[in-house]
């Protein structure tokens, strides 16, 4: 059995280990910002295919206790890192730390860096060279106050980075992030769904992804592809697996998508195409403060915005109210969750929330705010 780590957006740990579980891992241990698990090697391949909760699927090779430079070189050096990838291969060493006693991290991150080319010229002359933008693979070093753990990242890019997502500004919801407020949401394929203010349509496509059952990792890359262990055939098996089990479109999608901007309909159009689940959607222009209910019951999941400037603040707090109105108005039956980063939201909204679930974006501390609506009025 292999040992594994998985980041993930703060507050997904639980959401995540019951993923994992459903994945086959094993012995699923949550702690903040991630899951510990254990599972065959192959279960790698599995995991950044199917995952649509974890940020990378880190594997342990090693690691041990140090207390300064010298020993953390003297662990680094001891994994026999040319069974795990050729000398050929270029690479990028990162060192995250809590409560480390060496006093730099930059300076730890050259010391890991220089015991890996040092076990590769030692035993082939020859090291491997550094690309800090584009490696082949990447070593991760965790360090505590005693202990010292090292992993090779088995995914490369990070899981959020679906493949399909061509603008180069960052998304304001990574793809990650969005499936966690999905899952925690419970909604099921079947369900109507929709997102009344879509922007690029992030949350949509995710759960029209999920409505597909559509792997996340379907059209991209991976990290392992670049390892010793790596086979070829197995993984293209896997695959083709998860291509045949891809549903065919509905008649009637059951996932709506609006936004009451024209831009930003176009752009959750072309990005649904490029994630091929446009065929699961209904995309339209929309004011979310007017829009009637596309289904009699259903789940509706929006980011809505919050101001930064003073005078977006002052617009988006005028339109917070209106929000809880049009839901009272037009969507009995429904199960709306919003989810903010403005811990003034439930004051500005009106609205008892049912649940508040603690959750990161980011640095941006958020909450997802639960309104069960109910013959014309939210029940808490």
């Amino acid at each position: 059995m292999e040992r594994y780590f998985s980041p993930c957006p703060r507050g997904l740990e639980e959401a995540l280990a019951a993923e994992l579980g459903r994945l086959g891992a094993q012995a699923m241990t949550p702690v903040d910002g991630g899951v510990g698990f254990e599972g065959p090697p192959d279960l790698a391949y599995v995991v950044n295919l199917e995952s649509r909760l974890a940020s990378r699927v880190l594997w342990r090779v090693g690691g041990g206790p140090y207390r300064d430079e010298r020993e953390l070189n003297a662990l680094a050096r001891g994994i026999d890192w040319p069974t795990h990838f050729r000398a050929d291969r270029t690479i990028r060493v990162d060192v995250a730390a809590t409560r480390s006693p060496l006093r730099s991290l930059e300076f730890a991150t050259l010391t890991v860096k220089d015991a890996v080319c040092d076990r590769f010229r030692d035993e082939q002359g020859k090291r491997p060279s550094v690309d800090k933008r584009m490696p082949d693979v990447r070593v991760h070093a965790y360090l505590t106050d005693r202990e010292a753990t090292f992993y090779l990242d088995t995914s490369g890019e990070p899981l959020f980075k679906r493949g399909w997502r061509r603008d180069a500004e960052e998304a304001p919801l990574r793809e990650n992030l969005a499936a966690g407020l999905i899952a925690l949401s419970g909604w099921q394929p079947g369900t109507a769904f929709l997102d009344p203010m879509c922007g690029s349509g992030t949350i949509a496509i995710e759960a029209a992804s999920i409505a597909a059952d559509r792997a996340p990792g379907l059209t991209r890359t991976f990290g392992f592809q670049k390892l010793a262990w790596f086979d070829g055939p197995a993984w293209q098996r896997l695959k083709q697996r998860a291509r045949d089990r891809v549903k065919a479109a509905p008649s009637s999608p059951s996932v709506f998508a609006s936004d009451r901007l024209s831009a930003a309909v176009a752009k959750t159009r072309a990005n649904a195409a490029l994630a091929q689940v446009d065929a699961f959607m209904a995309i339209e222009q929309a004011d979310a403060l007017e829009r009637p209910a596309p289904a009699p019951s259903g789940v509706l999941i929006a980011n809505p915005p919050y101001g930064v400037r003073l005078d977006d603040k002052a617009r988006v707090a005028a339109m917070y109210p209106k929000l809880g109105d049009s839901l009272k108005a037009r969507y009995a039956g429904w199960t709306a969750w919003l989810f903010s980063g403005d811990t003034d939201l439930p004051k500005k909204f009106g609205l008892k929330a049912d649940k508040r679930i603690p959750l990161w974006n980011g640095a941006i501390e958020c909450r997802l705010y639960c309104y069960r609506v109910v013959s014309g009025k939210l029940e808490p």
